[in-house]
């Protein structure tokens, strides 16, 4: 099951990076998606996966039994997801923003509607 999640989390790695290349603001924020999806595959894989018992502390004892599930993998993932959630609705908004503004969503599109830079000259003017 290991080998499977470890294709898993390289295909979406791979079109991650390939969505992220693209040039277009939306599939971008998509391969951003499939990035942080794959490193949570990625955790939970690292994890170990195991039928073992959920992670409670019996009454009396100070410490789980050694057959019990790790606790520390689920967590992290949760709270991968909270923020990975937050971002993207955050990059959504700001590419709302930006389409409305500049009226695209191709990359290259958006540099060309960048102000023409300003040719600075540390010379003195000669007199």
């Amino acid at each position: 099951m290991e080998l499977v999640l470890a294709a898993l989390s390289g295909f979406l790695v791979a079109a991650g990076a390939y969505l992220m290349m693209s040039g277009q603001l939306v599939r971008f924020l998509f391969g951003l998606v499939l990035l942080s999806n794959a490193a949570n595959v990625v955790i939970f894989a690292a994890g170990r996966l195991t039928y073992a018992n959920p992670p409670f502390v019996p009454d009396g004892a100070k410490i789980p039994d050694p057959s019990v599930a790790n606790a520390l993998p689920q967590a992290l993932i949760l709270t991968a997801i909270v923020i990975g959630f937050g971002l993207l609705a955050f990059a959504l908004a700001l590419a709302f923003r930006a389409y409305q503004s500049l009226g695209t969503v191709v990359m290259d599109d958006m540099r060309a509607c960048d102000p023409p830079e300003i040719p600075t000259s540390t010379e003195k003017p000669s007199a």
